[in-house]
């Protein structure tokens, strides 16, 4: 599905966020660089929006990792992504020792894993010691009139869009699926808990259209 609509996927999803996803990851930049790492994996980095993202955070070594050939494809074509390592990738079985990177995050990717504990726990696996995981997704509000409005928009205008765009019409149909059927923001965090994390803090973005989610590697699972 995501090797189908690789080509438009920089577009829609401008058009789709009206562009606050890149705020969005400007904000899991910040956290990252706070952090003050020497490597970071972007785990299901798509076409390497992320993982470009990070090269602000100051690391010196930056991975993206994604099971999409066509959407690596995609992010190796861009000169922004210079310097940056990208491999193709199962999320849920990462081709890296223990404890080799300092910071592991994933943008708009978790909620599409077959298994989210396998792949949390992965991430666990290669973070080192007190290492950061930072998970950015979409959400669904809590306030009851945007959460509406919310909905309308992504069971209406986002299949439309996305088919009209693509011409893709079940990708854009699995979007709003994938959104709605997704733990809400305290029971996600509970998985992460239970993955091995500790200090998991949730952050709601623009009125918790989004959230991002920060955790520690806990000493023992």
């Amino acid at each position: 599905m995501f090797d189908s609509i690789s080509g438009q996927y920089d577009l829609l999803n401008r058009l789709l966020s009206l562009g606050v996803d890149r705020w969005w990851r400007r904000s899991m930049v910040k956290r990252v660089r706070r952090h003050k790492p020497q490597s970071v994996l972007d785990v299901a980095t798509g076409t390497g929006d992320s993982a470009i993202a990070l090269k602000k955070s100051g690391a010196a070594r930056i991975v993206g990792v994604d099971i999409s050939e066509q959407m690596l494809r995609i992010a190796k074509q861009k000169p922004s992504a210079a310097g940056i390592e990208l491999v193709k990738a199962d999320g849920e079985l990462l081709p890296f020792d223990d404890e080799c990177f300092d910071a592991v995050t994933i943008s708009f990717g978790i909620r599409n894993f077959e298994q989210r504990r396998q792949g949390l726990q992965e991430m666990r696996r290669v973070l080192k010691q007190n290492g950061l995981l930072l998970v950015l997704e979409l959400s669904m509000p809590s306030n009851r009139i945007i959460r509406s409005l919310y909905k309308l928009y992504f069971l209406s205008v986002v299949p439309a869009v996305g088919r009209l765009v693509s011409r893709n019409s079940y990708a854009y149909r699995y979007l709003p699926c994938s959104v709605d059927e997704f733990p809400p923001r305290q029971a996600f965090a509970a998985e992460i808990k239970g993955a091995g994390f500790e200090m998991v803090k949730t952050t709601p973005l623009s009125g918790g259209l989004a959230t991002l989610y920060e955790a520690k590697k806990s000493e023992e699972v």
